[in-house]
């Protein structure tokens, strides 16, 4: 069993889940992020703290994005996965790439920085800056 980052990721990869899982198992492509289904160990941690809500255990998958279960897994195969010719960055996988850029009202104000438990936890929500 293992998690599964869908469409709602792309264009946005605001990291939050690759500072909260505990194997290091998410990678970075160019315009999404990706699970690698040998190394997730099925823990949740990346689940709740996507801001878009782009990640789904393998089992809850919407139909409409079933098809990123293969896509995560083929992404690490080692055709997939290698640097582009003329670029130092990993591509994505081909469905990706097919995407048209991935822009709404609702992405825009998503923050693109990551804080830890440990900092969130020292907030004082009482005086928000």
């Amino acid at each position: 069993m293992t998690y599964v980052i869908a469409q709602p990721c792309v264009d946005i990869k605001d990291r939050a889940c690759v500072t909260e899982c505990p194997v290091d198992c998410i990678y970075e492509g160019a315009r999404t992020l990706y699970i690698n289904p040998a190394e997730c160990v099925d823990c949740h941690a990346c689940e709740p703290v996507c801001p878009v809500e782009a990640i789904f255990h393998e089992d809850d998958l919407p139909r409409h994005w079933a098809h990123y279960l293969t896509v995560n897994a083929e992404y690490f195969d080692e055709a997939a996965s290698l640097p582009r010719p003329g670029s130092d960055t990993v591509g994505d996988h081909p469905v990706v790439e097919a995407l048209p850029p991935q822009s709404g009202p609702h992405k825009k104000e998503i923050s693109f920085f990551t804080v830890r438990k440990e900092e969130a936890a020292d907030a004082d929500l009482w005086f928000p800056s």
